[in-house]
């Protein structure tokens, strides 16, 4: 597809891209010129319009403020090196947000509105999409219950919007972790696969006091034992033991990441060996010591690749040797990278391409 959709659209009349620094692209500082809106009501969603961003009307009574049905998908646009927009693994995400849309008995939404949305809404501010190495376009869809009523019920109205946001290349240092074993960021389950709002505010409060020790996430563990690792952060974890990829295994506690998805198949076609498995925090610790655990990182669309610098284990800080250039995990990303950007060839049809 090539052409947008014939989708409406009310163009602003004041751009913000002059207002841009597109050489200081905090993640979500810039929100981009317009958005996305449908309407879910009489068991059906409205037709689609692109207005210009701005805020939304809305009572202080909708269900979504009170009992949580809230959901919300994290994507990218990138320039290709042929000068096309690039929409990375849409069928993917559209397969996420219906099963987080599910779960929190919400409308699905089908697949070629999804699609043509995205397209209509990327290609109308393409001017957004960054051009500098690393830069990207985010998209948020997110959907949430807004039917104006005090209750505890599943809404019978909801909300679909979608905005965009440029961004910068990723250059965190490498994070400190603490292994946190009290607090639960989900349980098998729960709703710990689904990108529901209420995983992230519930995860604020013990990321907060691992901060104020002196590290940067939290190393989620298992809701039973605390014993096996779950996520780090908001994001996949990945370990390199021996030469081996190791990530845990899914459950309905670990999201399915894309980027993860991305990497261990990725990794699997390089001939790389790689286990999802159960990684006990008694696997880290040994692996510390008898030094054959040489590589961690945190995966996710936001920051691609995120590496891991320390692992705090029972009060005891384990350090990882810096990253090298040829690490797994920059070969990983730069794999991804190439990819996305039409600089290498997309055998699994990962990409969506706007001309």
């Amino acid at each position: 597809m090539t052409t947008a959709p014939a989708i409406s659209v009310q163009k602003t009349t004041h751009s913000r891209i002059p207002e841009t620094d597109f050489n200081n692209l905090e993640f979500g500082k810039y929100i981009s010129d317009h958005m996305l809106m449908s309407d879910w009501a009489k068991g059906e969603w409205s037709e689609p319009v692109i207005v210009p961003f701005g805020e939304l009307r809305m009572t202080p009574a909708i269900l979504a403020l009170h009992y949580g049905q809230a959901i919300f998908e994290g994507m990218k646009a990138f320039r290709t090196v042929d000068g096309s927009i690039n929409i990375f693994r849409i069928r993917k995400h559209h397969d996420r947000l219906n099963k987080s849309l599910d779960r929190m008995c919400m409308p699905a939404i089908p697949y070629d509105m999804f699609v043509q949305t995205l397209h209509a809404l990327v290609e109308l501010d393409r001017n957004w999409v960054p051009r500098s190495d690393g830069s990207s376009l985010y998209i948020r869809p997110v959907v949430f219950a807004s039917e104006s009523r005090l209750g505890v019920k599943v809404s019978d109205q909801y909300k679909f919007v979608i905005l965009t946001s440029p961004v910068g290349p990723y250059y965190n240092k490498p994070f400190r972790l603490k292994v946190e074993g009290h607090y639960t960021r989900t349980a098998e389950g729960g709703t710990g696969f689904a990108k529901c709002a209420g995983n992230y505010g519930g995860a604020f409060y013990p990321t907060q006091l691992a901060k104020k020790e002196g590290f940067d996430q939290v190393l989620w563990t298992d809701h039973k034992e605390h014993k096996y690792i779950d996520e780090v952060g908001m994001m996949n974890v990945m370990f390199v033991f021996n030469g081996k990829l190791v990530t845990p295994k899914l459950n309905t506690a670990i999201l399915d990441g894309i980027t993860r998805d991305s990497i261990v198949t990725l990794a699997r076609e390089a001939g790389l060996p790689i286990e999802e498995r159960r990684i006990s925090i008694d696997d880290l610790e040994e692996g510390f010591k008898n030094k054959t655990l040489t590589e961690a990182f945190g995966c996710g669309t936001a920051a691609v690749v995120a590496p891991i610098a320390v692992i705090n284990i029972r009060g005891i800080d384990y350090a990882f040797p810096p990253v090298e250039p040829n690490s797994i995990q920059q070969q990983m990303k730069k794999k991804l990278l190439e990819i996305r950007t039409g600089a290498a060839p997309d055998s699994h049809n990962w990409n969506y391409l706007i001309r």
